[in-house]
């Protein structure tokens, strides 16, 4: 039988690699095995045991959204496409047809709406509203295939990227955000586009979108290489 609490401990010490990561300090030689082993552990017991689709996050009122919410980008400087009309994310791997798709299009596609709450892995949250179209919805349209396991997610923002499984890419509540608090994504935000889901801590929601690709093998990302959690969630 499984031990619920020893696996919430031990998933509460990988929450503790992932800020001590997030602070620089990985622990050098002589902690970092300990934090990966740990990490990886984490991913475990969330990919496998704590995750569901059906477990929906919760939803506040407008009132309650946060007045200002943090910005956070790697570029030196706020990333900014050169020329937005121009922009258009892709759709490709594991698809029977890959897609080119600009801002009009996916605004075109089954809307999301939801107020929910943001969690840093720095240890703040805020609440927000975000407006999007489902991950689901953009699969369906290119025909992704069988043999797709994962997802990557790729940015303009120094070549930032995530790696997500399947079923947390095709929960309802992960979206493509175009839009925040009833207005259009900003900038500090990640306009065009950018990957949201309640359900994951903020590291994995991939900002300032080009690129969305069905794999057969899992995908790595900025952080995740450097040891943060692969599965990230909340």
């Amino acid at each position: 039988m499984i031990d619920r609490r020893a696996l919430l401990r031990l998933a509460a010490g990988a929450g503790t690699a992932s800020l001590v990561a997030a602070c620089g300090w990985d622990g050098g030689n002589a902690v970092r095995p300990l934090l990966l082993d740990v990490s990886r552990f984490n991913d475990w017991v969330g990919e496998k045991i704590f995750f569901s689709k059906n477990r929906l996050a919760p939803q506040y009122d407008v009132a309650q959204r946060t007045a200002t919410v943090p910005s956070y980008f790697i570029s030196p400087t706020m990333p900014v496409l050169p020329n937005p009309s121009a922009w258009r994310l892709q759709v490709g791997g594991l698809v029977r047809e890959p897609q080119s798709l600009s801002i009009e299009q996916l605004q075109a596609l089954p809307r999301t709406t939801y107020t929910v709450k943001h969690h840093c892995v720095e240890g703040w949250s805020a609440i927000v509203t975000w407006h999007g179209v489902p991950v689901s919805a953009v699969a369906e349209r290119c025909g992704m295939l069988p043999q797709a396991r994962y997802v990557r997610f790729d940015s303009f923002d120094s070549g930032y990227s995530n790696g997500w499984d399947l079923a947390s890419a095709m929960h309802p509540q992960t979206i493509l955000a175009y839009g925040m608090n009833d207005n259009p994504l900003p900038p500090t935000h990640g306009a065009p586009l950018r990957l949201y889901s309640p359900t994951k801590l903020g590291y994995k929601m991939t900002k300032y979108l080009v690129s969305l690709t069905f794999t057969a093998e899992r995908p790595g990302g900025y952080w995740e290489d450097q040891g943060y959690p692969w599965f990230g969630g909340v």
